[in-house]
């Protein structure tokens, strides 16, 4: 087989995984619904939490990263009483909004959940994370985030995704 066509048969596969997952999580929201499914609901369809967050009123948010072949990252709230109170796709320009210059990591982690890339520029003492996602209807985006050496948000912005070869 031809480089170029084993290259093209794998990217058409990573690409069909890509789908799947999408539609695998579409199908898992669909079945869960809020103030009725439990923690143990949610995790039956999504598996174990990528992160655990305890919230001040008792109740804990569940993340489920989908970074960095996919463009979604899930919070799910459990409310005190175990019962799923709010799912959330995160990494959307709302939320990009309320990363602030002055946030320490975790605190953008919470909000954004677990970043695709992380980069460290040694001469700059700067560290950009990135998330990738998805401007409606199509355009693959990747939001950045960097911080200071002392861990603290210095600025943000989104940009298109570069495409290889390009």
């Amino acid at each position: 087989m031809k480089p170029l066509n084993r290259i093209t048969r794998l990217l058409g596969a990573g690409a069909l995984a890509l789908l799947a997952l999408a539609g695998c999580d579409a199908q898992r929201i669909r079945e869960l619904e809020e103030d009725v499914s439990t923690e143990a609901d949610v995790r039956e369809r999504f598996g174990e939490p990528d992160g655990i967050w305890q919230e001040s009123d008792g109740g804990r948010t569940l993340e489920y990263n989908r970074q960095p072949m996919g463009h979604q990252n899930y919070m799910i709230t459990i409310g005190p009483g175990g019962k799923m109170t709010a799912l959330r796709q995160v990494l959307a320009p709302h939320q990009f909004a309320k990363v602030q210059p002055g946030m320490d990591k975790e605190a953008v982690r919470r909000l954004l959940g677990k970043p695709a890339k992380q980069m460290a520029f040694a001469l700059k003492q700067e560290t950009d994370w990135d998330w990738n996602w998805i401007d409606p209807p199509s355009r693959e985006m990747v939001f950045t985030v960097t911080f200071g050496a002392d861990g603290r948000v210095l600025r943000s912005g989104s940009m298109e995704k570069m495409r290889d070869g390009a």
